[in-house]
């Protein structure tokens, strides 16, 4: 005679496959929004939140500067988490890096004077289409400042 399984069992396991669902969607790419002012980049667990009006440059780099990662992963073409750059002892602060191809270029963000974020899209034309977004954002707010 063969045992059934428990039902909570079967539940807890389907639950479990639609999580692990979840985070691969969520971190399978940078999900964009802009709206009233503001970008707001999601990939997986890391969301970040940049008001437009506190964008000093946008900047194309092809590579990455040395960091170490705080938190984050990098797998195969991806890295995304918090980093650190390496320049010396006093520096302390976090870049956020979103990437979703490292041999594509990426877009290297300098908001509130010196906080730095780098990032790029799987598809290059995304990317491009988003740097000149932000260019365009910061241009205004050059000629039209506070």
């Amino acid at each position: 005679m063969k045992k059934k399984r428990h039902w909570f069992w079967n539940l807890l396991l389907v639950l479990t496959i639609i999580v692990c669902i979840l985070a691969f969607i969520a971190h399978f790419k940078n999900w964009t929004k802009i709206e009233d002012g503001k970008l707001q980049l999601l990939s997986g667990f890391y969301y970040k939140e940049l008001q437009l009006s506190e964008l000093d440059s946008v900047k194309w780099v092809e590579r990455l500067p040395p960091m170490q990662r705080l938190s984050g992963f990098s797998a195969f073409d991806k890295g995304k988490g918090i980093y650190q750059e390496f320049k010396d002892s006093l520096t302390d602060e976090e870049v956020h890096v979103y990437i979703d191809n490292f041999s594509n270029r990426k877009i290297k963000l300098v908001y509130n004077d010196s906080l730095l974020l780098y990032m790029n899209m799987k598809d290059s034309l995304d990317t491009d289409a988003l740097f000149l977004f932000l260019e365009e954002q910061l241009a205004t707010k050059v000629e039209a400042p506070n």
